[in-house]
């Protein structure tokens, strides 16, 4: 597939069947897999057998209308489906060549898409422009990793949130700092030193128990090395590392010492935290994790194309069904 761009994505899918067949060559480079029973070979395409007012063949839906949308049969288990079926798309009322154009937007921008400009560029709500890239932002997650990262591992916190001293209402402690809030949300990243490859997650606070947890779902500690700072709570964990645990001063000013660096991890966090401010100015708690999967994704796959991207989110597309309610917990 030639490089993308947002002219030559507008020339492929001028029509809701053509977004359909662009899908298709993104998520089915090697041709459709029934998303039912996983068969790669006994299928066939249903043809439309009529066309619909702008001369593109269609078929009729049970309420009447004509519909692009191309639909496939499964001879194994003699069910119908088509690219949508079963990934975060499904059952969308969004025409596909729409949800193109967001994916390509998500792909491409390093620091993220907000919601409102989705539904000022493209026409929809802004409740449905939120919807559309909080399921993209799902199909991003990588819920189940095929493999632990290993090799040279540098690990860091940060916290999201205001800074106590410039919201308002703030009172000043006399010969202090001020009045300390627990808005900021605390975040652990792991980076992969030469993959580059990136794992965050939210966690209460930064302590010994939330620190494990987030070490042993990521790393195969027998042939990994940790690199930090001097955070106390990863000495508990030193002697795990077949590599060791190797530490920075950043409060002695020492940020580099031989390769021993969390540098990666801070670059991370200022794109982070500028996208965030810049970008989306504010995100809950609460759908926190699916904005830090989004620049995850895009950190992990930054040496990759934009239609390199693209394939890989739609490879990841499928069994993330997210409807509205759960998402707003309605």
């Amino acid at each position: 597939m030639s490089k993308t761009t947002v002219m030559t994505l507008a020339r492929q899918i001028k029509s809701e069947a053509d977004a359909y067949e662009y899908m298709e060559r993104l998520r089915w480079p090697d041709g459709p897999v029934c998303p039912h029973c996983a068969s790669r070979e006994r299928h066939y395409f249903l043809t439309p057998k009529t066309k619909d007012a702008d001369n593109v063949a269609a078929r009729k839906t049970s309420r009447g209308t004509m519909s692009q949308r191309r639909v496939w049969k499964c001879k194994t288990c003699r069910k119908q489906f088509s690219v949508t079926t079963g990934t975060v798309f499904h059952g969308t009322k969004v025409p596909l060549h729409t949800w193109l154009m967001v994916v390509f937007e998500m792909c491409a921008n390093k620091n993220g898409v907000a919601a409102r400009e989705i539904a000022r560029k493209y026409g929809v709500a802004p409740k449905t422009a939120w919807f559309m890239t909080n399921r993209l932002r799902e199909a991003m997650r990588n819920l189940a990793p095929e493999r632990l990262i290993s090799g040279v591992v540098v690990a860091d916190e940060t916290f999201i949130g205001p800074t106590p001293r410039f919201q308002h209402g703030h009172k000043p402690v006399k010969g202090g700092q001020g009045q300390m809030r627990s808005d900021k949300v605390a975040v652990v990243s792991l980076i992969e030193k030469e993959s580059g490859q990136v794992r965050s997650r939210v966690v209460p606070t930064v302590n010994g128990e939330n620190l494990r947890s987030v070490l042993e779902d990521n790393i195969d500690f027998a042939n990994s090395a940790l690199h930090t700072d001097i955070e106390r709570t990863y000495n508990k964990f030193s002697r795990r590392f077949a590599g060791g645990h190797h530490t920075v001063n950043h409060s002695a000013r020492e940020y580099v010492r031989g390769d021993v660096t969390t540098n990666q991890a801070e670059n991370y966090f200022s794109q982070l935290k500028r996208s965030l401010d810049g970008t989306h100015h504010h995100v809950s708690v609460k759908h926190l994790p699916r904005y830090l999967a989004e620049f995850d994704f895009r950190y992990s796959t930054r040496d990759l194309t934009d239609t390199e991207r693209m394939q890989r989110l739609m490879g990841r597309s499928g069994g993330k069904r997210l409807s509205y309610r759960p998402l707003t917990g309605q």
